[in-house]
């Protein structure tokens, strides 16, 4: 088992920071972090006092494409309008959400509203995906924490159409439990038993109650009227999806809509990577998570046999695939941990390819899964298995995938989790990956061990089979250690005999004890577990010849086949508008971008695309430019070859 870096430079770790989902949220901070400050308050009656000036009452800052912050300083009302996927880490990276003090006790600043967009998809992205705000506002800046100087009573408020909001609001329920009840998990195939200590773990991490999100947010319905929101505050909805917000005679405009070709913002960097893809081989998409703003959430790909799998889809996998060279079309299929959105959100990103990826999961992780994305997209079952060839996995088995075999795990979690050890039988026995994401800690599972009659808790068998299964023997390990009450720890880990530990989900810096422990593995990091010693691109440029040209005798397709495959630099244009084709291309991994003067925005092409055909053919010039956005691999035909494999064969016709 190799490991080594692709060719990209690798980016060290700064400005990371700690966030965990619990009542830790709130953490204390050096005195010499940064501290929110404002101006001195103009008087107002929801104000403190304080000599008058002359800054305005409304602040409005552009934060990213289609993400505003508004500010009423003197009505203590801070909105964040617009929340696509990550829109928590573009307030951090923007200064709008730092370390501070209140009372002594270390948070976050941060908004206590949601102005949600009246649009639930704009140029194929979902426009709301509210998980992240709303918990960092409930936890991390401590609206919701016992004892802490922010838990005034104040919820954090989701504001917008009555369809939107509650689209929200069930979201961040599905977010908190996934599946709900003994009903829902006994339809998913679990027996009575197996649905019943399902039911305990979640009351335990739920501190014995599954609580409606009316009891966590408060909505506030925009329709055709202006409506108060807060301390005077009015949200007005000017126009589908354009909304006034005033207050003291003072207002700004905040226009949600997406120009054509516009897409939502990855708020990090990942450079550029040319993958050498062996027979088994894990490359690493990220060891973050939900909360840090410079490195993606944890996540894997899989390659086997040439062929791509993911392991999750966080935020940004559009971004992340793009940076690694891999285009949509070559996705074979994704193995799916736990609905939380850091693991979720880029799953609707996948259906845009020309073919239905297989998806992978146990059906109780399938169905939260599905019930949570029919919240924003009104989508049944039905209707995800026309979006995705869903594949049913068995838990506690391996299962096995054309020579690929997977084994899932129940892992303790809030919402159905599992875990993901995979294997390949190789000369003196198996080479593995383990995917551990997400994970409970020993320390947080053995405080919940309760009486098998106890409504909520775990069993003492099932701490000690977890423990078990968390620390099953591996070529590769990658581990959640988040920390606080829903992640795990490394210190677990400590005598672990697997090769290699990647410590993963987290946004702070390794202590040095945790560096004793286990590895990083930045974005694009290889691990190679089987070496490949086969041309599979090659290969994969063949059954895209032969699926295109099926009647052609196999001979030809050969005669087509002896060209050279060529590596393209990003950004490099392949096809100029106005400009001759000289050379055709065939595209077998990466993405492309066509564009057209005077048409705004791209079309996207992947692997299996062919590139300046037709005017290569009729000796036009081109009527688009072609440009990569990544390392693009092509095999080049020339003109006049390609010309005679069309006539020898009869493929032009009027």
């Amino acid at each position: 088992m190799k490991s080594r870096p692709t060719t990209a430079s690798s980016r060290p770790r700064t400005g990371s920071r700690a966030c965990a989902h619990s009542t830790n949220g709130a953490r204390r901070i050096s005195a010499a972090a940064e501290r929110l400050t404002f101006a001195s308050p103009a008087r107002s009656r929801y104000s403190a006092g304080g000599a008058a000036d002359s800054m305005s009452n409304i602040r409005k800052i552009p934060v990213s494409t289609g993400v505003y912050w508004v500010e009423i300083r003197h009505a203590d009302v801070r909105i964040l309008c617009g929340c696509p996927a990550d829109a928590v880490k573009h307030l951090l990276r923007t200064g709008l959400i730092v370390p501070m003090e209140v009372g002594g006790v270390a948070c976050e600043s941060g908004p206590n509203a949601i102005l949600l967009s009246d649009l639930a998809i704009q140029n194929g992205q979902i426009c709301s995906r509210s998980e992240f705000p709303v918990l960092q506002m409930l936890y991390n800046q401590g609206m919701i924490v016992p004892g802490h100087p922010r838990n005034t009573g104040l919820l954090p408020m989701l504001v917008g159409s009555r369809r939107q909001v509650d689209a929200q609001m069930a979201y961040i329920f599905r977010g908190n439990y996934g599946l709900a009840s003994h009903e829902e998990l006994t339809q998913t195939g679990l027996n009575d038993e197996q649905a019943r200590e399902m039911m305990r773990m979640k009351l335990a991490f739920a501190f014995g109650r599954i609580r409606p999100s009316a009891e966590l947010v408060q909505p506030v319905y925009v329709e055709r009227a202006a409506v108060e929101i807060r301390n005077g505050v009015q949200v007005r909805r000017v126009r589908s999806n354009v909304f006034e917000i005033a207050f003291e005679g003072e207002s700004v405009e905040v226009d949600l809509n997406l120009a054509r070709g516009e897409n939502y913002e990855c708020p990090y960097a990942l450079g550029y990577h040319l993958l050498q893809r062996d027979y088994f081989t894990v490359v690493h998409t990220g060891d973050g998570d939900g909360w840090d703003m410079n490195r993606p959430a944890m996540g894997s790909i899989v390659l086997y046999q040439g062929r791509v799998f993911l392991v999750d889809a966080g935020p940004n996998i559009d971004h992340a695939l793009t940076a690694l060279g891999i285009g949509v079309n070559e996705i074979d299929g994704i193995f799916h941990t736990h609905c939380h959105d850091d693991h979720l959100v880029g799953l609707t990103a996948l259906i845009r390819g020309d073919r239905r990826i297989a998806y992978y999961a146990v059906p109780m992780v399938r169905a939260s899964v599905v019930k949570k994305l029919g919240t924003v997209m009104q989508m049944s079952e039905a209707e995800f298995g026309a979006l995705f060839d869903v594949h049913e996995l068995r838990l506690d088995a391996w299962n096995d995938i054309e020579g690929l075999e997977v084994k899932p795990i129940l892992s303790p979690h809030p919402v159905e989790t599992t875990i993901f050890y995979f294997r390949v039988l190789w000369e003196g026995g198996y080479r593995s990956y383990a995917h551990l994401g997400d994970i409970a800690s020993v320390e947080v599972m053995r405080k919940m061990i309760a009486p098998e009659d106890a409504p909520a808790g775990i069993s003492q068998a099932r701490f000690e089979r977890t423990l078990r299964d968390y620390t099953q023997k591996a070529d590769v390990k990658k581990i959640d250690i988040g920390g606080g009450l829903i992640h795990g720890a490394a210190a677990d880990f400590a005598g672990d005999p697997s090769g290699k530990l990647i410590l993963a989900h987290t946004a702070r810096r390794l202590t040095e004890d945790e560096r004793a422990i286990g590895s990083g593995a930045p974005f694009g990091t290889v691990e190679v577990l089987i070496e490949g010693i086969s041309d599979e691109l090659r290969r994969r440029a063949f059954g895209y010849l032969r699926d295109y040209f099926p009647e052609v005798p196999i001979h030809r397709i050969r005669h087509l086949m002896n060209n050279r495959i060529l590596v393209l630099n990003p950004e490099v244009i392949l096809v100029r508008e106005g400009q001759p084709v000289s050379d055709i291309y065939l595209i077998l991994s990466g993405t492309v971008e066509m564009l057209r003067t005077g048409v705004p925005g791209s079309h996207r092409l992947s692997a299996g695309s062919i590139i300046g055909e037709t005017s290569s053919l009729l000796g036009m010039a081109a009527n688009e430019t072609y440009r990569a956005l990544s390392f693009v691999q092509a095999m080049r035909l020339p003109q006049d070859l390609y010309l005679d494999f069309v006539t020898r064969n009869a493929l032009y016709r009027d």
